[in-house]
């Protein structure tokens, strides 16, 4: 007995279980047991209720399955005629390539579609429909340029989310699951009948801009750039820089966060003459558009992101639990990019459910693109609730 010491080692009691130990970027397993159980039923609550809650996309009309016209698809799903709103941005991107000023025309083009000048916010930013006239863009039609630069875009989305998943802390089948999500949903960009839309180039780049963050080696020059163009095509993108910001100044950034501080002073300013021209060019004859201050609540942000993005061809009471399922893996991947896309997307959520009709439901295409890879840790997430629940320490 004196020589084996072996003899000295502490064995497990019959019958124990041995528990393995959850990933250290598992955020629910280690909570106490009563808050465990309140995420539990709160869950199950959002669940029942997005199965349930209508998806809407304007004066009321529930949604149906929406219009698919991806890269190379055949010409015959090109006879859907075009949405009005897509006709006017048509129409702005022909005048440019015939030499006029957009500034010059708009005005003009927005009255041909009975849309407001009023307030000037309702006229969109020149950055897209200059883009898209030196890509050659002309509506629906097969434009090379415009189709390299949506497949080039999408590759880099992937490419960029590949890279962070492998150097954030996660599981290989996370990491696989994860770019395979990604690729779901930056196919979207591939839709050319929404070329000329400014939501779906915004949410693109904010995709990228999201992969490419590296917080932790203070790599950030990438993802500014990306929101900055992303910026420049719609204004919905400034609640993400401001969000980028705040999150660099808490993390003691300043270099970062003064950089996007800058982005914002720039866009304000910029912003500022686009109002101030629009303004130069509306009559006392020219409507004030409808409000939007709908409060739509949870319909609104479901509606948003459905339908805005690859998950509108499913049954609303399928489609909406999975956006749900989506903000679970977030908030439960223990993380900076799990902590940042949190925040960005119920940052968002909480803007659909107050702000736009439902007619503004392609505000979602802003963020649904990078939404998708919160899948790949919702079911960890699910995990971690309930091995909290059963074997969770006692508190709150």
């Amino acid at each position: 007995m004196g020589g084996d010491s072996g003899a000295y080692l502490i064995e497990p009691m019959p019958g124990a279980a041995l528990m393995p130990s959850p990933a250290p970027w598992d955020r629910f397993a280690a909570w106490p047991r009563l808050r465990a159980l309140a995420a539990l039923v709160a869950l199950v609550m959002m669940l029942a209720a997005s199965a349930f809650v209508p998806l809407t996309v304007g004066k009321g009309e529930v949604a149906k399955p929406a219009h698919l016209s991806l890269v190379g698809a055949p010409g015959k799903q090109a006879e859907r005629p075009r949405d009005d709103d897509l006709q006017l941005y048509d129409r702005a991107i022909a005048r440019i390539r015939h030499g006029e000023s957009y500034y010059d025309f708009i005005a003009q083009e927005h009255r041909r579609a009975h849309y407001p000048l009023r307030p000037g916010l309702a006229v969109r930013l020149p950055t897209l429909a200059y883009l898209c006239a030196a890509m050659g863009v002309d509506g629906e039609a097969l434009a090379p340029l415009a189709i390299a630069a949506s497949i080039a875009l999408m590759l880099a989305v992937i490419w960029a989310w590949r890279q962070r998943l492998t150097e954030e802390a996660c599981s290989d089948s996370q990491r696989l699951f994860g770019t395979a999500l990604i690729f779901l949903g930056a196919s979207l960009g591939l839709n050319r009948y929404y070329f000329v839309l400014h939501e779906l180039w915004a949410g693109m780049l904010i995709a990228l801009s999201l992969g490419l963050h590296r917080p932790a080696r203070s790599r950030w020059l990438g993802a500014w750039l990306a929101a900055a163009l992303a910026l420049s095509i719609r204004e919905l993108v400034l609640p993400y820089v401001l969000l980028m910001g705040a999150m660099a100044l808490w993390r003691g950034n300043r270099r970062e966060a003064l950089a996007w501080g800058g982005l914002v002073v720039v866009f304000l300013c910029a912003i500022a003459v686009h109002l101030h021209l629009i303004a130069q060019l509306t009559l006392p004859t020219d409507p004030t558009g409808p409000s939007w201050f709908a409060l739509r609540g949870l319909g609104g942000w479901l509606s948003n992101v459905v339908l805005a993005s690859n998950l509108r061809f499913l049954p609303h009471w399928i489609a909406g639990p999975i956006v749900i399922a989506m903000m679970l893996g977030w908030t439960g991947w223990r993380s900076e990019a799990g902590a940042t896309a949190t925040l960005l997307f119920l940052g968002y959520g909480l803007l659909f459910m107050i702000a736009g009709r439902d007619d503004n439901f392609y505000w979602g295409a802003v963020i649904a693109p990078a939404m998708f890879v919160g899948l790949a840790f919702a079911p960890m997430a699910l995990q971690g609730i309930w091995k909290a629940v059963w074997t969770g320490r006692e508190g709150v």
